[in-house]
């Protein structure tokens, strides 16, 4: 995981947990030497780091993170774990099959790929679950992945240091069908070909992981200590993506190419910061 990167988080209602882990959360939620939520990013950034810089680099933990992002609605709780070693050997694999084998060797060596590989191989076969709960996107947010949300849903926090936040909240059930609702403008007045395969995804991912009551989180992650604050307090990419759909249904499309150029001149700044130096 790399520091300027965004997330995409499903947190499922405690009780949909099996009974053992449901009493696992349940104790972890009051210790009081877990991650708290406003430092819960840096402190999985600091452990991915440090695998990395051991020697040699380990592209997956031992073990699953028994860690999670946790929160609190209308008294109930919500959980999303980390799920570490999952994610860290999807990664991996995404990693090494976009590389020839040598160069992937330079990162990481052999033998430590053949581990990592061979573990997420045996997790598979095992029947484990293939889907994590958090999607993880370097550099950019994808543009679908403004469209669960609602403008205000928006929560922001200026500061210098690791509570430098954006996100927004909502609940599953609402991004369902704002996703569906956007999906069926596009059809309508576009054709089928514009709902691209990222939203398709989206939609799949949502359906097979999410339980009906769960909340869905955008975060903004590292991104932030990229921005200024004028540039973050001017960023409502969810609010315009809301608004060029709202404008197709209307036929408005001057209206939509106003906000698409607006959308696509703020994220092609961020894109081009990767190979600032």
């Amino acid at each position: 995981m790399l520091p300027y990167t965004a997330y995409l988080r499903v947190y499922q209602p405690i009780d949909a947990f099996p009974p053992r882990d449901r009493r696992y959360w349940e104790v972890y939620a009051s210790s009081p030497g877990r991650p708290r939520r406003i430092n819960a990013l840096a402190a999985e950034h600091e452990e991915s780091l440090n695998r990395l810089l051991t020697t040699p680099p380990s592209a997956a933990p031992e073990e699953e993170s028994r860690d999670a992002y946790l929160r609190r609605v209308d008294e109930r709780l919500y959980v999303c774990p980390w799920q570490t070693r999952l994610r860290s050997w999807r990664a991996f694999a995404e990693f090494s099959g976009s590389m020839p084998t040598a160069l992937c060797e330079v990162f990481v060596p052999e033998p430590e790929a053949e581990r990592a590989e061979e573990g997420y191989r045996k997790w598979r076969d095992s029947g484990g679950t293939l889907r994590p709960g958090i999607l993880s996107s370097n550099w950019t947010i994808p543009v679908p992945w403004f469209v669960p949300f609602e403008g205000q849903e928006r929560c922001l926090v200026l500061s210098a240091n690791s509570t430098r936040t954006l996100l927004y909240l909502t609940r599953t059930s609402l991004a369902k069908r704002r996703l569906e609702h956007t999906a069926a403008v596009l059809r309508e007045h576009i054709g089928e070909h514009a709902v691209s395969a990222s939203t398709e995804h989206l939609v799949d991912w949502l359906s097979l992981t999410a339980h009906p009551e769960s909340l869905l989180e955008l975060d903004y992650g590292g991104l932030p200590h990229l921005l200024s604050d004028d540039h973050l307090s001017e960023d409502r990419s969810v609010a315009e993506v809301a608004g060029a759909v709202e404008a197709l249904a209307k036929g408005d499309g001057k209206r939509v190419l106003e906000l698409r150029e607006r959308l696509t001149r703020r994220w092609r700044s961020v894109r081009a910061l990767q190979h600032a130096n």
